[in-house]
């Protein structure tokens, strides 16, 4: 419920905890026979929080969110309408060679073999034409979380923990971008007529690495199943530290700079984009017998 500027949590009458919405990322549902106040939800959206709605295997079903993020946005939708195929497709590029450089990243913090990924990175053309990024999977995947797995939304362990990561990094993401000014529906890359998300799906791509690194230490500490301490490391995420050039930012940081650096790239019709440095956080650097850094 809604009370004072704070959400309250509440069990069988008693208030069990509160939080100010202004310190509110996004606010993830997934438990059964949950309620919220209709007053709640309006005060989450109009501060500018996702509601996310999941289903029983921590995967987004639906989102609740405001319809006007930014004082700007009719002029940056328009911006977003009209950028050319190649601007959208210079794009796609750098964010897939700066994802894959990241995957590489999380496999050189474990010691595994990563110069096939740094290969691969320079391999990617305009659009990723040649699905680059499937190849790059296909080899991190099994290196990462071993032989045999598959990267199923529908099944438990590994997947479910990555379930929830990538649902509190889209959440983020989704927010960054509405706040923006940008049209959450309006892809770079991704065009499912079903999915109001689509640049968010486009814009999460550089960070999923975080999630898969946080993942991977948490099955090596014994924690394969969505407990409340998996959901408590996997929403620091959005705390990691990440560097951005000259200086540190958490990941939030981070994703707004993108978002806005979007706006930037489709103002002046030129690829200019935010994207972090192929290196892992500082808590990961403890992984491997090298730093992390590639």
């Amino acid at each position: 419920a809604r009370k004072h500027g704070f959400m309250t949590i509440s069990e069988n009458g008693i208030e069990i905890g509160r939080i100010a919405l202004d310190e509110i990322q996004a606010l993830i549902v997934h438990a059964h026979g949950v309620t919220y106040s209709n007053s709640l939800l309006i005060s989450l959206a109009d501060t500018g929080v996702i509601t996310v709605l999941c289903n029983a295997n921590h995967f987004p079903i639906a989102y609740i969110t405001a319809l006007d993020g930014h004082h700007s946005q009719t002029g940056r939708i328009a911006g977003q309408l009209n950028a050319k195929l190649p601007i959208k497709k210079q794009m796609w590029k750098q964010i897939i060679v700066q994802k894959i450089k990241m995957q590489a990243a999380v496999l050189s913090a474990f010691d595994l073999p990563y110069a096939r990924l740094l290969i691969l990175s320079k391999s990617v053309k305009s659009g990723d034409q040649y699905n680059i990024e499937a190849q790059a999977a296909r080899h991190y995947w099994p290196l990462i979380m071993g032989k045999g797995f598959l990267r199923d939304r529908n099944a438990d362990g590994a997947n479910a923990l990555l379930n929830y990561g990538y649902t509190v990094l889209r959440a983020s993401v989704a927010r960054a971008v509405i706040a923006s000014g940008l049209h959450p529906s309006i892809g770079i890359h991704h065009h499912n007529i079903s999915n109001p998300f689509t640049l968010a799906d486009d814009l999460i791509e550089p960070f999923r690495p975080l999630v898969d690194i946080t993942v991977k230490g948490m099955l090596i500490q014994g924690i394969c199943t969505v407990t409340p301490e998996a959901k408590n490391i996997l929403t620091k995420i959005l705390t990691l530290d990440l560097d951005l050039g000259k200086t540190r930012s958490p990941v939030t940081t981070a994703i707004n700079n993108l978002c806005l650096s979007v706006v930037h790239s489709f103002k002046i019709r030129r690829v200019q984009l935010s994207l972090p440095s192929d290196c892992m956080p500082i808590e990961f650097k403890h992984l491997g017998k090298n730093d992390g850094n590639l």
